[in-house]
């Protein structure tokens, strides 16, 4: 998400919040362009985002690299920020883009019309444009082509959707305003400089209207609120010089005091909102000075009298709404701010009634978040994007994609022409793409379920990265082996499939042997959709909900193993990993354009137990939780076991990705624990694939840290029917 400065963050907040709510395990990302903007980030939306950073120059490079490190599902701009570069970069890699709360202000429009010819291009690449009222979404039409309009619509003004922030009032400015007692509380909020010689200051005209009712309303306490930190200096010297009692707020302690009538100068950032609840009248900033005024929405949620000038041009629907519902004061210039203010601090029940009329027309606004939300929710579901690539990617990569793609399909035509089948029916757990799809957890699943069904499976596997020189390895249920003599993931089937193992390169070869050896009726080919050298009864093919399509490309521009189009030839779909409920729908679509007739499963990942490394001891998930823990993984896709750990609620003090199947050394293990150390972790957490690629003595490498992994299981939707289709298959 990307939200430019202070406003658009405060805007933000809500809808955050909802997309959480509906996408717990998904990350949220949040780009800002001021250097207030983040720091009112940091204060607002702490607890509700994974990171908050600094937006990228519009420069390709830039942009690409920025979103190779977050790699977005979908990118929501709020308001009107129109980076074209950003834009085609967030097309390209096929994720959603969409602007919220869209506005272009009457003073920008006739720079926008100028350039027609430009933005109509760029706003022909959003999914979908929400403006926040009739009057921008007219503006918006002005710049587009006919045909882009229909995904233009009115969504409403986030800013309806706000809370007042009573609770985030600051300790110190709470201490100070209890002890005025009953004050009368005027906030004159986000004043701004003239636009040109002959536009007012506001801070002056406010600061007059303050010496006139200082005499009548000797209670009164004004909060003078500059929109702009450079201001604070100038209001400062201004108050010094005008002889009125007055205090900063950053300079306030629990102790301190000020005779009233009085000034505090609130030179602070992000703790406006917060006051409005606070507050009598509200004259807001931006209206008397050129400026096109500020929003009013927030002290409106609040119930306050609200006090503005002429100039709204930057807010056009709410202030059309406001007025309508006679639900604000205007005033037509400078010399009315005095009376308006005086009016109002002076007649209780109309300031009572303003308020109660601007609290009203706020609730009426509400819903834009919800609308939001539903329109960011399908592009999420939708969007199956691959990660963004550099002119030099096509150049270099490309050529070789294409003859990796060449040999694939003169691989499959020799091994299919000297296919051989072996005695029992032969099930297929496979993938389309390099790294892992969630294969083994698959595989261990689907022997307790043929077992439980009263047949006898055995598992065939390559034994990928293996470094013994045996051809061929046979092992029965709990047999002990090394891992050089299996490889990692064949450790796992040992120690839980309870079913026998081989291993090797032919596995014909090996399921002969295996077959001479123990009395299977079924087999199961763990990582063998590419394998046509084994005819195989029934074709199970794993898409990682994560990274389903291996980037689009065979492999190196992609991950591709063969082209999408072979996915014509599974009998079954799993989708595996899909916790975060993202991009399913898009995945679905794809797979029905391929393959209409396979059915199509999804399943997710059941953290089980965490294992003790040095003891064996399980503590099962729910009545354990890791204190200060650090998390590594040497996995294809690492964000699996991120998922995983924030679905268990786990927050880790850092997270160190290595290599797929790395196997650690015990330098690896000496570094991960010093870097433990250096961030203050109390522990080690890892995968069971990982922990089977430690060496023998690992511990004697790490000696202060306890090491943990997660014994996992997985869960499939329907997974009785993907039984039954596989029994039938295979029957007699």
């Amino acid at each position: 998400m990307h939200a430019v400065s202070v406003g658009e963050i405060v805007a933000a907040g809500a809808l955050i919040a909802a997309l959480r709510e509906r996408y717990p395990l998904a990350p949220v990302y949040v780009s800002v362009t001021t250097v207030t903007g983040r720091r009112v980030a940091e204060q607002r939306l702490a607890g509700l985002c994974d990171g908050i950073f600094y937006a990228p120059l519009d420069f390709c490079f830039a942009v690409r690299n920025t979103l190779r490190r977050i790699r977005p599902l979908v990118l929501v701009i709020l308001e009107t920020e129109i980076w074209p570069n950003l834009y085609h970069e967030v097309k390209k890699t096929f994720a959603g883009l969409m602007i919220v709360n869209g506005r272009i202000s009457a003073r920008a429009e006739p720079r926008y019309l100028r350039a027609r010819w430009f933005f109509a291009e760029v706003l022909s690449l959003p999914d979908a444009i929400l403006a926040q009222d009739e009057v921008s979404r007219g503006r918006f039409a002005a710049l587009m082509r006919l045909e882009d309009t229909t995904r233009l619509s009115v969504g409403g003004n986030l800013k309806y959707d706000l809370q007042p922030s009573a609770a985030d009032l600051p300790d110190p400015l709470r201490a100070f305003l209890d002890g005025l007692g009953d004050a009368r509380v005027w906030i004159a909020a986000s004043t701004m400089p003239p636009v040109a010689e002959g536009d007012v200051d506001e801070d002056e005209v406010v600061l007059a209207a303050f010496e006139c009712l200082r005499a009548e309303i000797p209670d009164l306490l004004l909060v003078l609120v500059p929109r702009h930190p450079e201001r604070f200096e100038l209001a400062a010297a201004r108050l010094a010089a005008g002889g009125v009692n007055w205090v900063r707020r950053s300079t306030l302690t629990g102790e301190s005091r000020l005779p009233l009538p009085g000034v505090l100068l609130l030179d602070s950032m992000g703790e406006l909102g917060s006051l409005f609840p606070r507050a009598d009248v509200v004259f807001m900033g931006g209206t008397l000075a050129r400026r096109g005024g500020h929003n009013i929405l927030e002290p409106a949620a609040c119930g306050k009298a609200v006090a503005i000038g002429p100039h709204m041009e930057n807010f056009p629907g709410i202030a059309a709404d406001f007025r309508n519902a006679k639900a604000v004061l205007e005033i037509g210039g400078p010399d009315a701010l005095t009376a308006a203010v005086r009016s109002l601090l002076l007649d209780r029940d109309l300031r009572r009634e303003l308020g109660e009329r601007a609290r009203a027309q706020f609730l009426a606004g509400k819903g834009a978040t919800a609308r939001a939300v539903e329109r960011a929710s399908t592009l999420y579901e939708f969007a199956v994007p691959r990660p963004p690539r550099s002119w030099w990617h096509y150049v270099f990569l490309w050529p070789f994609s294409k003859l990796w793609k060449l040999g694939a399909r003169r691989r499959k035509a020799r091994q299919t022409a000297a296919q051989r089948r072996l005695p029992v029916p032969v099930v297929c757990v496979g993938n389309i793409t390099t790294g892992g799809a969630g294969k083994t957890p698959a595989v261990l699943w689907l022997t307790g379920q043929l077992q439980a069904h009263g047949r006898s499976p055995a598992i065939l596997t390559r034994g990928y990265r293996r470094v013994s020189r045996e051809p061929v390895v046979i092992a029965g249920p709990g047999e002990h082996l090394p891992r050089h003599a299996t490889g990692d993931e064949p450790q796992i089937f040992l120690r839980r499939a309870g079913a026998p193992l081989g291993i090797g390169a032919c596995r014909y070869e090996v399921g002969m042997q295996l077959l001479e050896r123990f009395p299977a009726d079924v087999i199961l080919l763990d990582d063998g959709f590419q394998h046509w050298r084994l005819a195989r009864d029934f074709d199970l093919v794993l898409l990682d909900a994560l990274m389903p399509f291996g980037e689009r490309d065979p492999v190196p521009l992609g991950r591709l193993r063969e082209p999408m189009e072979a996915l014509a030839r599974a009998d079954a779909f799993l989708l595996t990993r899909t916790s975060a409920k993202g991009r399913l729908r898009g995945i679905e679509a794809k797979l029905r354009a391929i393959n209409p007739t396979a059915p199509i499963f999804r399943s997710k990942v059941t953290p089980i137990a965490w294992v003790d490394a040095a003891n064996g001891a399980e503590q099962a998930v729910a009545d354990w939780q890791p204190e200060s823990p650090m998390a590594f993984c040497g996995l294809a896709n690492p964000n699996s076991f991120r998922q995983t750990l924030r679905g268990l609620g786990i927050k880790t003090r850092a997270f160190w990705p290595f290599p797929d199947h790395h196997v650690y050394a015990p330098a690896d293990l000496r570094r991960l624990e010093e870097f433990a150390r250096s961030v203050d972790a109390r522990a080690l957490l890892t995968t069971e694939k990982d922990f089977c690629n430690l060496e023998p003595d690992w511990y004697l490498c790490v000696r202060q840290t306890p090491l943990y992994w997660l014994k996992i299981g997985t869960e499939i939707e329907n997974g009785d029917e993907l039984v039954q289709r596989i029994l039938e298959r295979i029957k007699g």
